[in-house]
This record gives structure tokens, sequence and C-alpha cells, in this order.
């Protein structure tokens, strides 16, 4: 049985932000100021990734939303001050280094790049490289798009790096021998927990690696956001849980590990720990963690029936570095750290 290794140098454990479920993105920006700030939001036009991208535009900053067809997502972005459209498939790694490249020729250093694209429980597809679309969009997408990057990263002196992953990474880990489904029987949900734990695992050893250039790395569970968009492949029944009330005085949320993590989220509440990652100095000197419910998470044992958690081979160091490996093997791209 495989020994799981997690020796980060931020525990992984709750620091009390005196946030929780219920609170929205807004609560946490509060009176923040991002004027001079730059940030970049895959799925920047719908579901967590508008919401977001909004909150932060509206606290100053500007932000550029990457989209597969810009023009369809101008109508969910308009009125949004400080806000970019520009073009990039996931799928499509020329699509990915011509943005990056647009991106690092304007000279501009990027402080926040949050990977909020996704898809989740798709029928099986594959890109043009033969990768299940799962892994290539959700995982192998945003390593190359941060790899071309990571330059403006390291401009901005002070950056963070998020990655939205999901409790779904419980359903199962990373097959490092057979990430594609080429010799295993496909199935939509193994498929979207690999990619999800690919996320956390990701975050993992890049905040590790990079964040001497400083750089740290977040992995953030948004919770059940009905509403999200993400969820377009599911039946109905695939999405019944409860409502979280609205947040009335943040101070007195419910911690992570509380019933509240299978309770449904309102839109403005997924995207609250995105954005706390993003931003908040609570995090300062902190990174290589996975967040839910606008905290750290706490590291739970696999089998855990607690709603909340980050189970092992998602946090695990020693499969986020073979990861990494077989990840700049199949895009071909190295992150020059």
């Amino acid at each position: 049985m495989h020994k799981y290794i997690n020796s980060s140098a931020t525990p992984q454990a709750p620091i009390g932000s005196s946030f929780g479920a219920g609170t929205t993105a807004e609560q946490v920006i509060g009176n923040l100021d991002l004027s001079g700030k730059i940030a970049i939001v895959t799925g920047g036009y719908s579901g967590i990734g508008l919401e977001t991208a909004r909150v932060l535009a509206g606290a100053g900053a500007t932000v550029i939303v990457p989209a597969r067809t810009p023009d369809k997502a101008k109508a969910a972005v308009a009125g949004i001050p400080r806000l970019e459209l520009e073009a990039l498939d996931l799928m499509d790694p020329a699509s990915i280094d011509s943005f990056a490249r647009r991106f690092l020729d304007s000279g501009r250093p990027l402080h926040m790049l949050v990977n909020s694209a996704g898809i989740m429980a798709a029928p099986l597809a594959r890109d043009t490289r033969g990768y299940e679309s799962q892994f290539a969009t959700n995982h192998l997408g945003h390593f190359q798009l941060t790899a071309r990057l990571l330059p403006a990263l390291k401009q901005a002196g002070n950056a963070r790096v998020v990655s939205v992953t999901s409790r779904a990474h419980r359903l199962g880990g990373v097959d490092l021998d057979d990430p594609n489904f080429i010799h295993r029987e496909y199935d939509k949900w193994t498929a979207y927990a690999q990619s999800k734990t690919a996320n956390v695992l990701f975050a993992i050893a890049l905040d590790e690696k990079a964040k001497g250039q400083g750089i740290r790395a977040f992995a953030v569970h948004p919770g059940l956001i009905p509403s999200s968009g993400i969820g377009r492949f599911l039946e109905a029944e695939e999405l019944g849980v409860k409502p979280v009330p609205e947040a009335q005085d943040v101070k007195h949320e419910q911690p992570a590990g509380s019933a509240g993590a299978d309770r449904m989220k309102t839109v403005e509440q997924g995207a609250a720990t995105s954005v706390w990652c993003a931003v908040s100095e609570q995090l300062a000197g902190m990174g290589g963690v996975y967040c839910e419910d606008v905290d750290l998470s706490e590291a739970v044992p696999a089998g855990s029936v607690q709603g909340s958690g980050v189970w092992p081979w998602a946090v695990d160091r020693e499969i986020a570095e073979q990861l990494w490996t077989l990840s700049e093997k199949l895009t071909g791209v190295g992150f020059a750290i």
C-alpha cells in the first residue's frame, strides 16, 4: 500500500480565517484596493469564474478573461470595468502558446492567475494528441498555460496561482500509467476525479518549485454550485443537495469541516475561496495547500465520511512530483524555474 507523503511547509489545516461556507466573494474583498494589479481568470465569463473576474475588477484590478469564443463571452462580461477578452482554447496547445505570447508581449506583470475553467463528467472525447478531454482541459491545459506565463508571474514579484479543484478528487487519484484511458475503460467520474486530483497536486508541486521566485500556489474547492455551468453534462438527480444560507455575519460562519460542506452554494459564495486565495494577506508566506469554505482545509483519511477535507492522494508530494514529470512529457513544456 502506498504511504502518502505530505511534508508541505504550510500545514494542511484551517487557520481560522473568520470566514466560512456562506461567505461571498464581495465579503472577502471588502475594501481592498487592487488598482495596478493584473489578473487572468480562465473561465471568467461564466459561473464562479465570472464572479471571480467581476469582483477582482470591481476592486480595481485589470482582468484578462480568455475564452474559446470571445464573441460569445462578450454579453456575459458586458459592463465589467477593466476587463479584457482574449482568445484561448485549453485543448489546443498552439492556442495556449499564442495567448501567452500576446500577454507577455504586453510587458505587463501577472499578479494573479486563477485557473478556473473546467469541464465535468464529460462523455469520452480526445484532443488532437489523443489526450482525454477532462485531463487535457482541467489539468494539462492549465499546466502549459502557467508554464508559458511564468515570466510575467516572476515579474510581479509577489504572485498567486489559484487552481480550482473539487471535492470529487476523493473519487480517485491520478493513474500515472494510463491518464488518458487508453488501456482502461472510460468512466466520466473517474476521469473527472483524476483531473481534479491533478489540480491539487499541481498546486503543491508548483508552490514548492516557485515560492523562491515569489510565486505561491493554492488549490480551491469552491463548493457544490448547481448554477455554475460546469455541470451541464449531469442528470438532474446528480445535483440534489441543500443550499447554504447567505452569510449575515461572516465572523460567525460555520468552520471548514461542518455540515455546510454538503449544502449547495450560490455562485457568489462559490467564488469566495478563489478570491481569498488570490488576494488575502492572511495567506502571506503560505502555499501548496487545498482550501475550501474560505480557509485552509484539513487533511482527512481516505474513506472519511466527513463532507469537507482533502484526501491523502491529492496532497502527496511524491505523487505531485511524478505528475509534474509526466505533465512535462505529455505537453512538451517545461518550467524555467
